[in-house]
């Protein structure tokens, strides 16, 4: 679950970042964020649309602090786009879980089915919204915070020491 939910945090950065990529260069790296994860069925032109609306609606999740309304939003996705579990191994590889509607599924519902499934085990098992945004202005970037207690607040160490630094030439200047 928590690589599922590290890959959609990924490739909804990719798809929900305004104005930083072109069609073209976002599903490149959006196939390519998918490969790393060791994922076999890339996406296509036909896919970005469809891609682009599922993205738009997980993002969602990644803007609620409050666990109640990530739940609810994770609800409606699931309710959108999830069908009965069932175990899969797609004609001979591992056995896993598949909650869309068939492995023949548009590639879109795909990812918003085991996305938010992945969100919503990791947010009843940590009891908080693991689906959390950079904290720094210039990043914003959707992550998964899996720490414990209050949670992180930035996506990297570069971001939070970039942030950090900032501040202090703020204090001295």
């Amino acid at each position: 679950m928590i690589l599922m939910a590290r890959r959609a945090a990924d490739v909804i950065a990719i798809m929900q970042t305004p104005g930083a990529t072109t069609y073209q260069k976002a599903i490149s790296n959006v196939n390519n964020t998918l490969k790393r994860y060791n994922e076999k069925n890339a996406i296509t032109g036909e896919d970005f649309d469809d891609l682009k609306y599922v993205t738009r609606k997980l993002y969602k999740v990644f803007t609620e602090p409050e666990v109640d309304k990530a739940a609810n939003v994770l609800n409606g996705v699931l309710a959108e786009f999830t069908a009965a579990p069932r175990l899969s191994n797609h004609g001979g590889g591992v056995w896993h879980l598949h909650v869309d509607s068939s492995d023949h599924a548009p590639r879109a519902e795909q990812f918003a089915a085991s996305s938010a499934l992945a969100f919503a085990a990791l947010l009843a098992e940590k009891g908080r919204n693991p689906c959390r945004l950079c904290a720094s202005p210039s990043c914003r970037k959707p992550f998964i915070d899996l720490g414990k207690g209050g949670g992180r607040n930035y996506c990297s160490p570069r971001c939070a020491t970039r942030e950090r630094v900032a501040a202090y030439r703020k204090r001295a200047a």
